[in-house]
């Protein structure tokens, strides 16, 4: 196990720096430049600026240079400083937001797993009932509406209409805290549910569940100890990219509810071509998602003992 761990993260740095090459490639293809304002009534900077500073930020260097020092840097997690937030180092920026994005998607994470599971659960065992259709009502829902959608309904029902939460925005008291988690957390627990709908009636069909029957088990024994256990492994397998992307930000849900999260300066870095801020978000993400596959791998040997890392 601790030889297959040692593997697979050794794998990431290769991964993290194709990563890095091809989105450095895409920026610098893209029309456009960092050094010129977007604001539709902003004045144009004079050659002279420009030129002061393409050299204070090394844009005026080849762009085989320009990589090779952004990677030299970056193993020393030194992102450079923010094109927009001049004043600024990106791991800085990135060091008071992060933190603010993985809390609000552990949240999500958790409540979308402690949904999702009992509901794509309860639609199995009631297949093509009155409380499947319901179930899978709901988790269609989850997945079709988008969650800046959700965000604005939720504040015109629970914060206009029906004034159970007395405020939105910000980021100072767990009330805060409610509504981005429960807009965040509507997508995957639609998601979660239908995966484990469809495994756990694939499971419900296989001989040793008949088999369990006819020793004389329970419902509630076959469900728990064999229909669950063998029909997480689909479902876990989505845990990982799925954490992954909220636990790194939400840009239209913290842009709602001003969540003072990573999303909103990934946004923001967007519109101003802020290349070091795009850079470190995409390969903070990678990182992120190459890390949480390989818990997911591990969860694969505890979930179910037959499956042996080799």
């Amino acid at each position: 196990m601790a030889q297959y761990i040692a593997r697979r993260l050794l794998m990431v740095i290769p991964t993290l720096i194709a990563i890095s090459l091809i989105t450095f490639i895409i920026m610098h293809a893209t029309p456009g430049s960092p050094l010129q304002p977007r604001a539709p009534q902003a004045n144009p900077l004079p050659p002279a600026a420009q030129e002061a500073l393409a050299r204070k930020y090394g844009l005026d260097k080849p762009l085989w240079q320009q990589y090779l020092t952004y990677l030299r840097h970056i193993f020393t997690l030194d992102f450079g400083y923010s094109y927009q937030y001049q004043t600024r180092e990106v791991r800085d920026i990135m060091a008071s937001t992060l933190p603010i994005s993985l809390h609000l998607g552990i949240m999500a994470m958790a409540l979308a797993i402690l949904v999702g599971i009992p509901l794509g659960v309860i639609a199995a065992i009631n297949q093509n009932g009155p409380v499947d259709y319901l179930c899978s009502f709901i988790a269609t829902l989850g997945v079709a509406v988008p969650n800046f959608i959700l965000a604005l309904f939720l504040i015109v029902l629970l914060v206009l209409l029906i004034p159970v939460i007395p405020r939105t925005g910000g980021w100072d008291s767990p009330i805060d805290w409610v509504l981005p988690t429960i807009a965040l957390a509507l997508g995957p627990i639609g998601i979660i549910a239908r995966y484990t709908r469809a495994s756990m009636v694939e499971v419900l069909r296989q001989d040793f569940i008949r088999t369990a029957y006819a020793k004389g088990l329970s419902d509630r024994q076959v469900i728990l100890r064999h229909v669950l256990k063998n029909g997480l492994i689909p479902p876990i397998t989505i845990l990982g990219p799925m954490f992954a992307a909220i636990g790194t930000g939400s840009p239209f849900v913290e842009k709602i509810f001003r969540v003072p999260g990573m999303g909103r300066f990934f946004v923001d870095s967007l519109i101003a071509r802020d290349y070091p801020m795009i850079m470190a978000v995409i390969l903070i993400y990678g990182a992120f998602l190459a890390i949480m596959n390989i818990i997911v791998d591990i969860l694969y040997g505890i979930v179910d003992p037959r499956i042996r890392l080799a």
